[in-house]
């Protein structure tokens, strides 16, 4: 990050925080919640290029930093990702347990005509960055490390009371056509940004409504 003076090498870092950072970080990660209505206010472009700062210091595999960033500003282009919304939700819904099809179509579950901020996150897996450092016997680990990105730039928008939201029910062939993708770009999100409609909650939307329970820790970790 050396264009930007926010990250300088020049800067200390002791590497321990107070027991109120660590309070308050914890309480950022537990309302670091999937938004999904937005409202219409523009997001200031300061604050995007701030988290997307953060985002890029992301661990990546090798410092391959594979990520790569595709803003979608054309009404037409995120037109045809909302098709593929639909297309991609309707065969969802048909594949849904009968029991659960009321409760799935009552659920909302993107904002790509609402948010201001529309943004396709793709994982460059031919980047010679890194030289394949780690990623020979876990090439997937490039898609990781782009998951890694995109969780810390979720946690940056929200420090600013930015919500963000995650769309995996697209059809990731047509979303690369639509964002131009190279070939060797896999497609690994469509994120909605933008002011929440409502007031951020600790207990994730579909916990609250019934879709699914937050597991006990303890069944998830496993000691050998």
């Amino acid at each position: 990050m050396a264009d930007d003076p926010a990250y300088s090498d020049d800067m200390p870092a002791t590497g321990t925080f107070d027991a109120t950072f660590r309070a308050r970080f914890a309480e950022l990660v537990r309302l670091r919640r999937d938004v999904r209505r937005f409202r219409p206010d523009p997001v200031p472009e300061e604050i995007l290029r701030e988290a997307l700062n953060l985002a890029h210091l992301a661990p990546s595999v090798g410092f391959s930093q594979p990520w790569r960033f595709v803003r979608v500003e054309d009404v037409a282009r995120r037109e045809r990702v909302a098709a593929s919304f639909r297309r991609a939700n309707a065969a969802a819904l048909a594949a849904t347990a009968p029991q659960d099809r009321a409760l799935y179509a009552r659920l909302k579950l993107e904002g790509i005509r609402e948010a201001p901020v529309q943004m396709a996150v793709f994982c460059d897996e031919t980047t010679q960055t890194g030289r394949r450092l780690g990623a020979r016997t876990m090439p997937e680990t490039r898609a990781f490390s782009t998951v890694c990105a995109i969780h810390t730039l979720w946690l940056a928008l929200r420090a600013h009371g930015v919500g963000m939201g995650w769309v995996s029910i697209l059809e990731p062939q047509v979303v690369a056509r639509v964002c131009d993708a190279p070939e060797g770009w896999r497609f690994i999100a469509w994120l909605c940004i933008g002011w929440p409609e409502e007031p951020h909650a600790q207990t994730p939307e579909l916990e609250r409504l019934g879709w699914e329970r937050r597991l006990k820790l303890d069944d998830l970790v496993h000691k050998l």
